[in-house]
């Protein structure tokens, strides 16, 4: 069943994730330094903007209600794109760079914080953000997101990939 607009509690859900997984970067990579954390807090900011301004505009959810809240949102600051590139469009390891800097950042770095100098508080930090990255996202996007999404039936990119058995 795809959904038209999707209901309120599904979209606060998706974005409580979100914020979750970055306060747990944070608060990582806080105790290294501020200024790391607040270069990881800059990434975070020109990576939901990319996605606002090169995603959103191009999916079905444009101007609606989405799992995320972002087609409403990019409507408000981008033009509508073209629906054709969306659907068009191939994705690769490289396209995912981004998304997994997201986790890779504050897990790498947490990981030699608690080699070099072990702290209790980054190390449940860092199981929280296994744990919120990867069971997480796959409940949210696996039951929430993706699973009522009207865009997967016209032609999704991401849907391809992670459902080709290429190697």
């Amino acid at each position: 069943m795809s959904l038209e607009k999707y209901p309120l509690n599904i979209v606060i859900l998706s974005n409580l994730l979100s914020v979750l997984i970055y306060a747990t970067g944070i608060f990582i990579l806080q105790h290294i330094g501020w200024w790391l954390a607040g270069l990881y807090v800059v990434y975070i900011l020109l990576f939901e903007i990319r996605l606002l301004k090169y995603h959103c505009p191009n999916c079905y959810y444009y101007g609606k209600i989405c799992a995320f809240g972002k087609g409403k949102i990019s409507s408000m600051f981008f033009k509508k794109g073209d629906p054709k590139k969306f659907t068009c469009k191939t994705i690769g390891i490289r396209d995912l760079v981004p998304d997994i800097l997201v986790f890779a950042i504050p897990a790498i770095a947490g990981l030699v914080w608690i080699i070099l100098d072990f702290e209790w508080p980054v190390l449940i930090a860092l199981v929280l953000l296994v744990l919120l990255n990867f069971s997480g996202n796959a409940y949210v996007r696996g039951q929430l997101a993706c699973n009522n999404c009207k865009q997967k039936d016209i032609g999704c990119p991401a849907l391809e990939f992670f459902n080709s058995s290429q190697p």
